[in-house]
């Protein structure tokens, strides 16, 4: 989120550039990767499940938080992002058959409502909620399908594999959209924002996937998905060393909270999946 918010606010680096291009640099690195490993190309039904990773986790959520945060500020987004685990979880219930019991619902309702009322107390309440808001849930929607059918996937495929197929996949979508971008708004973006870009390009969109979607494969993906409910503590603490927002002892404390949720949520015990 901070960086997003940091390549995109000045209008230098329009969204559709941001969104659109750091898939293009992490599918460079993809095809990179690929060809050097020799590894071998999804089969059958595995590609239904890439185009899905591709749609959620490549175009939709990069490109809908960039354009979200063009006008709305890091911690506004971290408020809705926050609802990410829990979209996450239901999710893997409807694919993967996983039965959390009673008590992990518990726990990631109890996480959920912690973050979103540490992101709102951090951010200045609710009244910044505006049209923004829509392109945030939509995000958190198509990251969440992407999370899911991305964690089932890297079981058979591998995980940094599962992502590098979605970026080639993607990349003709996002090459297109970039090049329009760069058409209709020459990017001028200072070295900050650049810096900001490639790492969104090189981290977020591709290296960060490696560790995650092993973590999901390795499962249970409902409980693993819990720990990213540490991603509003963590956006708005980089927000702070970024941006200059101001954090104290409550941010502290209410990150402390979150942080102690979201461990709990990983440590309830499933019943497994069905079947």
């Amino acid at each position: 989120m901070p960086l997003t918010r940091v390549a995109v606010a000045s209008g230098g680096l329009s969204p559709l550039f941001v969104g659109s291009g750091r898939a293009v640099i992490a599918a460079i690195l993809a095809i990179i990767a690929l060809r050097a490993t020799g590894q071998r190309k999804p089969r059958g039904a595995e590609w239904g499940r890439v185009a899905i990773v591709a749609a959620g986790a490549v175009v939709g959520f990069p490109l809908l938080t960039s354009f979200a945060l063009a006008s709305a500020p890091a911690s506004h987004g971290a408020v809705v992002i926050a609802l990410l685990p829990a979209a996450t979880a239901a999710l893997a219930v409807l694919r993967t058959g996983e039965r959390p019991g009673r008590a992990f619902w518990a726990a990631a309702a109890v996480g959920v409502i912690a973050a979103v009322g540490f992101a709102v107390a951090q951010g200045g309440g609710l009244s910044g909620f505006a049209g923004t808001d829509a392109l945030l849930f939509a995000a958190v929607v198509a990251c969440a399908a992407g999370y899911a059918e991305g964690g089932i996937l890297a079981r058979s495929l591998g995980a940094w594999q599962t992502i590098s197929w979605a970026l080639v996949v993607a990349s003709p979508v996002m090459i297109a959209l970039t090049a329009v971008a760069a058409m209709r708004q020459p990017p001028t973006g200072s070295v900050v924002e650049w810096g900001a870009f490639a790492y969104l390009g090189v981290v977020s969109m591709f290296l960060g996937f490696f560790a995650w979607y092993r973590g999901l494969a390795i499962g249970p993906m409902t409980r693993v998905s819990q720990v990213q409910l540490v991603q509003p503590v963590l956006s708005i603490g980089w927000a702070a060393l970024l941006l200059g927002e101001r954090i104290g002892w409550a941010t502290v404390l209410g990150g402390a909270a979150v942080i102690g949720c979201a461990l709990l949520a990983v440590r309830v015990r499933g019943r497994g999946p069905r079947g």
